[in-house]
């Protein structure tokens, strides 16, 4: 149980990075995503 309270207290002590983490993950799956797919439109 203390990997799950470490890994808890860094979540809380980090959530505004966290959200910012998320978005940019969040680009970069939809620039893979778009990059993947653009060979079919040319």
């Amino acid at each position: 149980m203390t990997t799950f309270n470490q890994i808890k207290k860094i979540a809380v002590r980090s959530q505004q990075t966290l959200l910012h983490d998320a978005v940019g993950a969040a680009a970069l799956m939809i620039m893979l995503v778009v990059g993947l797919h653009l060979p079919s439109f040319v």
